[in-house]
């Protein structure tokens, strides 16, 4: 009951108040409005690697050399009227601040960028040593298995030397079993005629009365 009881005085409660919207879960929510200007991240940052990758470059030096000389002698020896920026050159000494201000900032950022660049690079390289050194170990182990496997396999030349001992094994029962054994009797020759019959074996009685 006593569920029930709030559950009533929830939406009893609830009824004056104004309805919120529901929120959409399975809808992407529109995009907000923002006061500051947006701009790709990405595209600045290739940009400043452009500008910091010129001004790091010979040329840039020739040029600014050239555009300075060209400012120092047009104020120096045009008519007075058309001078824009007398001595001592505040307007040029302005000017190469603005460009030293905004040149460092976007060194910084190039050498940033490129620092994540090494960052991932080292992560990768870290990554492909730890897998060629599981590589390594892997082969190592596979190899050592197949000469532990080698060891137990019989070679040419181990067959070799056990069939000679068998030989002369052989050879020195042969030797030591001459006189005794069955292949010396007389009946055991091939082509004797008396080894038909055995010399245990009685004889006929046709054979005594010859």
């Amino acid at each position: 009951m006593a569920p029930e009881r709030e559950t009533r005085e929830r939406a009893a409660g609830g009824a004056g108040a104004p309805a919120r919207p529901r929120l959409r879960l399975d809808q992407p929510q529109p995009p907000r409005r923002r006061l500051l200007p947006e701009y790709d991240p990405e595209a600045f940052g290739r940009l400043s690697e452009r500008i910091a990758r010129f001004l790091g470059t010979g040329r840039f030096i020739v040029w600014m050399t050239f555009v300075i000389i060209l400012w120092v002698v047009w104020n120096v020896s045009a008519p007075r009227d058309l001078r824009f920026d007398n001595y001592p050159f505040i307007f040029l000494t302005l000017m190469l601040s603005l460009q030293a201000s905004y040149a460092a900032p976007l060194i910084l950022l190039a050498q940033n960028r490129q620092d994540d660049r090494d960052k991932v690079n080292l992560e990768q390289d870290r990554k492909q040593n730890e897998r060629s050194i599981a590589d390594t170990e892997y082969l190592t182990r596979e190899i050592a298995a197949l000469r532990v496997g080698l060891g137990e396999v019989a070679t040419r030349d181990w067959i070799r030397s056990e069939l000679e001992d068998l030989v002369k094994e052989l050879e020195e029962r042969r030797r030591d079993g001459d006189g005794d054994g069955p292949a010396d009797r007389p009946f055991d020759r091939p082509g004797d005629r008396r080894g038909v019959f055995p010399a245990d074996h009685p004889r006929g009685r046709d054979v005594d009365d010859r």
